[in-house]
């Protein structure tokens, strides 16, 4: 009932006319739906999305969110979160970004957080910049802090030093010394 056509095997020559080979793409056309884009493609590799560029004549003021690629080439003055984050020669980024892997060639006023932070030798940045691994090329102007840390892409990001009221310790001997101070009698006496 079926047969395995032989028109795409090297070295075959059709034994039928014109309309033999019409009346099979017919056949053919009969037996898959006309629109293939309803079947799913279960055999193709899910590709990569390409970067997101963000041109040199284009200014963004918000904050900018995804799970794929940025490259900025021009202006943006907001937070921005990525992948991975290239920041251009020419670019300028006004604000906090955090991405698993920020290379910057340009300029970055703002608190950078990556797992994997490259400066390269164009690289101007001003203000902390939290990593896991970071590379600072010969060149980079950098000011501002330094700070490795595990998961620097977890929120907050810092850890700040309590102040000496607020920490425990120091609670404590506050809390400790009128108790002491009234079991001498010479504090203020409870009644």
């Amino acid at each position: 009932m079926f047969s395995k056509s032989k028109i795409n095997e090297p070295g075959h020559k059709p034994a039928g006319d014109a309309d033999k080979r019409a009346e099979t793409a017919a056949g053919a056309a009969k037996t898959r739906p006309a629109d293939d884009s309803s079947m799913p493609l279960t055999h193709a590799p899910k590709s990569k999305a390409p970067a997101s560029v963000l041109s040199t004549d284009l200014t963004i003021t918000g904050n900018l969110r995804t799970t794929g690629d940025i490259q900025v080439e021009g202006t943006v003055q907001g937070d921005i979160r990525a992948h991975l984050l290239t920041v251009g020669e020419g670019a300028t980024i006004e604000g906090e970004i955090v991405a698993d892997d920020i290379v910057v060639t340009g300029r970055v006023v703002g608190k950078v957080r990556g797992l994997k932070v490259r400066l390269t030798s164009t690289a101007k940045v001003e203000g902390d910049i939290i990593h896991k691994t970071i590379a600072i090329e010969s060149g980079a102007h950098f000011e501002g802090s330094v700070q490795r840390q595990e998961d620097p892409l977890s929120n907050g990001g810092t850890r700040r030093a309590a102040p000496a009221a607020a920490q425990p310790g120091a609670q404590q001997q506050t809390a400790a010394r009128p108790q002491a101070a009234a079991a001498k009698g010479n504090g203020p006496a409870e009644g």
